[in-house]
């Protein structure tokens, strides 16, 4: 079972479960968890190999979609599901294969085809850390940024930082591992008629003119809306906006 973080209490309107996208974890959606659970209750998971989630040498869409059905039936058996990247593709995964426990479907960021880019740079750079300097959040974030990565990810990757612990709180071996499942997508003769946004980054070059035709095809009822400038990391660029979008396409 996947640890959760609960925001509010149920109400009369299915939960809507969030997952994370890679090297998140359920505490990065805190404020966004916490504003729409004024309407119904959140629940925000650690996917595996995450967080406070459990290791496992398998992570492949279908897994994780398994996880989160386990989420779904234990808080009642119907849920609205958002997902981002990573997270989104599980929640595509779930519908297509267990679609009865899902109402409405979020999909942030990311389309169900396989992408070409890796992040395995990112593990690498985790992996060079030396915790033998690091006394505060601020000493990581450091030896990221002259490892090249990115201000913004800096701190992103640092709230996966067991600080006393002297490590990471993400299965970096197993990430790597299984990099070419997180960056694909399973082949699955099924569809998903039920009520999907794909809501993308109007900077972002995630989701495409060119695949539509396959989002169309397993989900016939997909909408597309767009965040204007924000990029792949969409709901902590613009999360005003991405809440307002995640609400007005829940309570349609």
């Amino acid at each position: 079972m996947l640890n959760t973080i609960l925001h509010g209490a149920p109400t009369a309107l299915p939960p809507l479960i969030i997952a994370h996208g890679l090297y998140g974890s359920a505490r990065n959606w805190g404020v966004i968890a916490k504003r729409l659970s004024d309407e119904r209750q959140v629940v925000a998971v650690d996917m595996r190999n995450h967080a406070r989630s459990a290791w496992d040498p398998q992570h492949d869409y279908p897994h994780l979609a398994q996880d989160i059905a386990e989420v779904i039936e234990q808080v009642g058996g119907l849920a609205d599901v958002l997902g981002h990247s990573m997270g989104g593709k599980a929640a595509m995964t779930l519908a297509l294969q267990h679609g009865s426990l899902v109402n409405k479907m979020v999909v942030a960021d990311i389309a169900p085809v396989k992408y070409t880019h890796s992040q395995i740079q990112f593990i690498e750079a985790m992996r060079a850390v030396d915790f033998s300097r690091i006394e505060r959040r601020s000493d990581a974030e450091q030896q990221l940024a002259e490892l090249g990565v990115e201000k913004a990810l800096q701190s992103f990757f640092t709230q996966s930082l067991d600080i006393n612990g002297k490590r990471w709180l993400l299965n970096l071996d197993v990430l790597a591992d299984q990099m070419p499942n997180i960056m694909g997508f399973p082949d699955l003769d099924a569809s998903w008629n039920g009520p999907a946004l794909f809501l993308s980054g109007g900077a972002s070059d995630y989701v495409l003119p060119e695949h539509r035709d396959k989002i169309r095809a397993l989900f016939p009822s997909a909408r597309f809306a767009k965040i204007p400038g924000a990029a792949h990391w969409l709901h902590a660029e613009k999360p005003r906006e991405f809440e307002a979008a995640v609400r007005t396409f829940l309570n349609a």
